[in-house]
């Protein structure tokens, strides 16, 4: 969460057999449910094109589904709009199933806590019954396939005591047309990591920063890799944590103690001298640099998306809330969030999404200059102020800005 001072291919229709709503039938002890998810906002971490948007997977019609649209973990995210108890979850797989997946619940969507959780799962329809938990926020998290096909999904239901939140006028419509255009096409999501990467790394090649580290300080310890990880502010703690569970033995394994005692600190205790040559060293390391990339994806840019799709912000917006994460921290975009709202309506409450943006900079900028280390303000004003000035929303390239005296182009 650190800084350094300079530092959907389109488908094509669908097939009419998709407009035959599902029937969902109710068994004596699935009577008391409510079906809480159907036509809730929802993102995905990838997707296939716009004809498998993540929207299918929650509009109870019977054909049409998700795919998404690379290999390796994936996942979806409901908003069941306000704090839900769910008991019960019915997945409906297609051809490409999830052996390894876990369904969880989050009230602020950055903790969550699992419904379920299986390393057998073998397709069809999951039926999962019996589950307590509650939160505003709906995952499955999909870790292993268990086919060669990619992660598919007819549908979602998740089921609770209810009543529903409800569906806002033409939720379905507006959650395909931003996942069309949001974070979640790969090259807007491109765009954003080369724009995080300009200020945090000085540079737009994101990929060639797995091994920066240093200490510029502004009171956060060691900041290093593709998003600025800090030894002072749990994240890096926390990825070097996930490395060593994927690679026990790893060369930065022997600094976990150190990296416990230092966390919530500026101190270098039990790091120094060793540590900046073995995060270098653990750079070259293909299991490290997949570690960083879920991490930040985990930590910051899957919370973020998610917040601002609920908030019916586009790719511009989107990217908004992710950079304030990365600086601040979840709670920290959140706390941007409330003093934006004291100023403007979010554009699901009914509010102009040009305002709600300005309104939200602004309280970006008030909060970092808060601090000396984010004083220069230019990643905000040069860069995402001047997208939303040219009412660029859907972040279409080619995108020109300067950040910390240096320019940039990308297309």
């Amino acid at each position: 969460m650190g800084i350094r001072a300079k530092a959907i291919a389109l488908g094509t229709g669908i097939a009419a057999v998709c407009t035959v709503p599902l029937v969902i039938t109710v068994t004596a002890d699935a009577a008391p449910d409510v079906l809480l998810s159907k036509g809730r906002p929802i993102v995905a971490s990838t997707v296939a094109g716009s004809a498998y948007d993540a929207a299918k997977a929650v509009d109870g019609y019977v054909n049409s589904r998700w795919v998404a649209g690379a290999a390796g973990t994936q996942w979806l995210w409901i908003d069941l709009g306000k704090a839900q108890e769910v008991s019960r979850v019915r997945l409906r797989w297609e051809g490409g199933y999830a052996k390894s997946y876990r369904v969880q619940v989050s009230g602020d969507g950055a903790t969550w806590r699992d419904l379920h959780r299986t390393t057998g799962g073998d397709g069809g329809i999951d039926d999962l019954k019996k589950l307590s938990g509650s939160g505003r926020y709906l995952r499955v998290l999909a870790t292993q396939q268990g086919s060669a096909s990619a992660y598919s999904l007819y549908e979602v239901q998740a089921y609770g005591p209810g009543p529903a939140a409800p569906v806002v006028e033409h939720a379905a419509a507006m959650t395909s047309s931003a996942l069309a255009a949001g974070l979640v096409d790969p090259k807007k999501k491109t765009f954003a990591l080369q724009l995080i990467s300009s200020a945090e790394n000085s540079t737009l090649n994101w990929r060639g920063e797995f091994g920066y580290l240093e200490d510029i300080g502004d009171g956060r310890g060691y900041t290093g890799g593709i998003v600025g990880f800090c030894s002072g502010t749990s994240d890096m703690l926390a990825l070097v944590s996930e490395y060593t569970r994927r690679a026990p033995g790893n060369k930065l394994a022997r600094y976990l103690p150190a990296l416990r005692t230092v966390d919530g600190s500026d101190s270098h205790a039990g790091l120094d001298p060793g540590f900046p040559a073995a995060w270098k060293a653990a750079a070259a390391d293909p299991v490290f640099q997949k570690a960083q990339e879920d991490e930040r994806d985990r930590v910051y840019f899957a919370p973020a998306v998610a917040l601002a799709s609920a908030d019916q912000v586009r790719a511009l917006g989107q990217f908004a809330y992710y950079d304030a994460a990365v600086m601040h921290g979840q709670s920290g975009l959140r706390s941007i969030r409330a003093d934006a709202m004291r100023n403007a309506k979010t554009p699901k409450q009914g509010g102009d999404e040009l305002v709600w943006l300005n309104a939200f900079l602004n309280a970006r900028v008030k909060e970092m200059r808060t601090e000396a280390a984010h004083s220069d303000v230019t990643r905000v004003e040069t860069a995402q102020r001047l997208f939303l000035r040219a009412s660029n929303l859907d972040l279409n390239g080619p995108l020109s800005w300067r950040v910390y005296g240096d320019s940039f182009t990308t297309r």
